[in-house]
Order: C-alpha cells, then structure tokens, then sequence
C-alpha cells in the first residue's frame, strides 16, 4: 500500500511541478515574443491574464469534477491538455496562436493543483498530512522560484520556444507514467452541474481576476478595472447565494463556518501574494533600475528557491508534531524582517544581500504555506475536502492577483509622481514604497497568526 501511495504521490507532485514551473517561464519572456509578433506589451501581458483567467474559472469547477470522475480520468484528461496546450504553444506562428495554446494549457493546470491537494488529503490520515503536504510545498514553492532562472538560462542561449520545448517531453513523460499507474482513491458521487453556478462563478472569480491583474498596468481608478471588479463582485454575490441553496453546491461555502479554514485560508493566500509580489519587485529592481538580465534575476531569486525546497519537507514533519501556530508565527517573523529590510534599497545594493534577503522571505514562506493549508484541511470533515481545495487554490489566486496589483500600482504612482529625479530613481523610490506594502501585510499575517491553535486536534 505504502509503495503504491508513494507513486501516486510522486505522479501528482511531477504533474504539479510542471504546471506550476510553466507560469512562471514566460514572465520574462515576454519582450522576445513581442518583438517576434511585432505586437505591444498590453497585448503581450494577456499570455499572463489569459492564463490566470482561465484558472480562475476552472478551479472552482474541480470540486465537483472530483466528486463526479474518477481522478485518474481527471489527472489524465488535464495532462492532456497541458501538453496539447506545450506543443501548440511551442510552434505557434501567429500570437492569437500562443494565446489559444495558454488557455488550452491553463485548461490542464487549472485542473492539476486541487486535484493533487485533494487525492494526497484524501490517502492520509491527519497525523501524517503535515510531512506528505510538504513535499507538495516544495513543488509549489521551488518551481516558481526557479522558473525565472531556468528561464533567463533559456533565453540567452536559445529562443522563447524553447521553453515550451523544455516543458513538453517532461508533461508527456508524467502524462504516460499516470496513464499506466495512477490510482483512484477518491470517491464518486451522483450530481449535475448546475449552468447558472457556471456563468456566476466564471464572471464572478473571472471578473475579480481580470480587474486585479490589469490594475498594476492601468491603475486602479480607471474604467477598464472598475467595472469587472464590479461585475465579478455582483456575479460572486449571487454565485455565492445560489451554492448556499442548492443541495448539492458546486463549491461549498459552508468551509468557513470553520474559523481555522476560514484563518489558515486568509494567512496562506496573503503569504503566496507577498512570494509573488517579492519575486515580481525583485525583478523590477534588478532588470528596470540596475538594468542587469534575467539571468542575474533567477540567480537572484535561486538560493531562495533552494531553501524553500529543502525547508518544505522539514516544515511538514514538524507541523505534525507542534502544529501550525509555531511556524506561521516564526514564518511572518522572517517575511516581516525580510520586507523591512528591502524598504532600504539602493542603487548600490549587493545582489548577495538581495539574494540573503530573498532566501530570508522564502525560508518563511516555507515555514507557512504548506503547513496551513493542510492546518485548514484537517479541521474540514473528509466529504469537504475537495471544496476545501478548490476554494483555498481560487481564493490564493484572487490574493495573489489583488495584492501584485496593488503593489504594482504603488510603484508605479511613485514612479510617475518623481519623474523629475530621472526614471531609474523614481522606480527605486517606488519599488521601496510597495516594499514599505509587503512589510505591512506581512506585520497583518503576524498578527493574525496568534489566532491558530497550537496544535489541532486530530
């Protein structure tokens, strides 16, 4: 039994390793595919939005695609997709091509995540949880991480598409192994999918997500981000009353009649926000004010990915003996000092401090993600937990695209207000200033971190 857990888990973690590392290898792709397209970067950011929006609209939609199909048929059909989604991507001629191929690829991944989280959930008795979600944690943290680096790496030597090249044979690869070994452990049940909980859901989460994600570049006071923040609050609204009438909802609200879930959810989507918001600052600083290159950026941004993989594991065997409270408190500790000390920043800052920095924020954002999560889990009854899944992975997606905007659009209002300094210092200013942000949110998860217990029940 223990070998065959064992290769299911290791063909969801794989399969989420590459769907997460596919996200963040185009980030800094983008001026080469915009110059191959002769296209803008409004038009180049949607590879981005698209790709977000299409996630937001199916995660949602997997807790009751989990309790309706077997999860072998489930992993394989998002495998399918994703690699359908690589390849297209790969050879794409023309950009309305590429943007075909991220929403097809999005299809998969949008599917891989909750479906990992739930299938691991569901194989695991609480006691043991803690150390196999840590292993999940150093996917979802070091392939994000390093994603930049391999990507920088990619770069330099070849062309854009060959980073659909270097993600392709490894999807197929996962997708042939789950196809001769996966398992079903999750439970099927009876149920129609309700088409008006569709539509609500992909306008209310799709509505939010578009509105956040184009916020950083427009600004949040202008027309374009109202009203699909206002569409998607009023479709989330009505989405979120229908589920609370209908006997069997397809997303279950009642997860956070539970204050641990409901705590656990708020601290690990504020703490995924603050790791892609770091990364995406980092960035900035590095390529826009020191004017060094993608590479310089992912070895950067390395060391902390590498202390995020080695720490998850760990973090995960010491969460199911202390529990969660312990570590979120000494998590936020780390990410408080680590944005505080980045308010700081300068023309002439080391890229090994920035690199110790970073690699401070990670070690704490290992000590939290994860653990959380499975914190959040185990206080839901097994019947929930795919409803737990879904809405924690949307509701950290939402968290993540609200505070990058925000932290985008607080840089770039500093930036446009101290123009007359010269361009390279008024984005200093400004990334200083959205830093000064991430210090505060991260005081906000201490805070709200006393509230855990110490040790959940099992």
């Amino acid at each position: 039994m223990n070998d065959k857990r064992n290769l299911i888990v290791a063909i969801l973690l794989s399969a989420a390793f590459v769907s997460i590392l596919n996200q963040t290898l185009l980030l800094i792709a983008m001026p080469p595919i915009m110059e191959d397209f002769k296209i803008d970067a409004n038009l180049a950011q949607w590879l981005t939005t698209v790709y977000l929006l299409t996630n937001g609209i199916l995660i949602p939609i997997t807790a009751f695609l989990i309790g309706r199909f077997s999860n072998r048929l489930l992993l394989i059909v998002a495998l399918t997709l994703f690699s359908v989604g690589t390849f297209l991507g790969a050879f794409a001629p023309s950009f309305p091509v590429l943007l075909i191929a991220r929403i097809i690829q999005a299809s998969g991944a949008g599917i891989i995540m909750p479906l990992m989280q739930t299938i691991i959930l569901t194989m695991y008795p609480k006691e043991k949880r803690g150390s196999i979600m840590g292993f999940a944690g150093l996917v979802t943290g070091f392939a994000p991480a390093v994603g930049p680096t391999l990507a920088g790496w990619i770069l330099d030597h070849l062309t854009w598409r060959h980073l659909f090249f270097t993600v392709l044979p490894v999807s197929v690869i996962v997708l042939t192994v789950a196809t001769i070994f996966m398992k079903n452990v999750t439970t099927k049940k009876e149920g129609q999918l309700d088409s008006l909980s569709i539509v609500f859901s992909s306008f209310g989460w799709g509505g939010l997500l578009y509105g956040f994600s184009i916020a950083g570049a427009v600004g949040f006071l202008t027309i374009q981000v109202w009203i699909p923040l206002a569409v998607g609050s009023i479709m989330l609204v009505l989405f979120i009353r229908r589920q609370l009438h209908l006997p069997q909802p397809m997303l279950e609200f009642r997860v956070f009649q539970s204050t641990i879930f409901t705590i656990t959810t708020i601290l690990s989507s504020v703490v995924y926000a603050l790791m892609i918001g770091t990364q995406i600052l980092l960035t900035f600083y590095i390529q826009n004010v020191r004017q060094l290159t993608a590479l310089e950026t992912g070895l950067v941004l390395l060391m902390g990915a590498l202390v995020m993989g080695i720490m998850s594991p760990i973090t995960g065997k010491v969460f199911d003996k202390v529990g969660g409270k312990g570590l979120a408190l000494v998590g936020f500790t780390c990410i408080l000092l680590g944005s505080s000390v980045l308010i700081g920043l300068s023309m002439n800052t080391s890229l090994w401090l920035l690199a110790l920095l970073f690699t401070t924020i990670s070690f704490g954002i290992s000590m939290i993600m994860m653990p959380l999560t499975t914190a959040g889990m185990n206080a839901l009854p097994l019947a929930l937990m795919a409803h737990g899944t879904a809405m924690n992975s949307t509701l950290r997606m939402v968290g993540g695209a609200l505070v990058t905007a925000l932290l985008v659009t607080i840089m770039s209002t500093v930036t446009t207000l101290q123009l007359e300094m010269g361009t390279a210092n008024a984005m200093l200013n400004g990334i200083r200033s959205a830093f000064f942000a991430t210090t505060i949110l991260s005081m906000i998860g201490l805070i709200l971190s006393f509230l855990l217990e110490k040790k959940n029940a099992s």
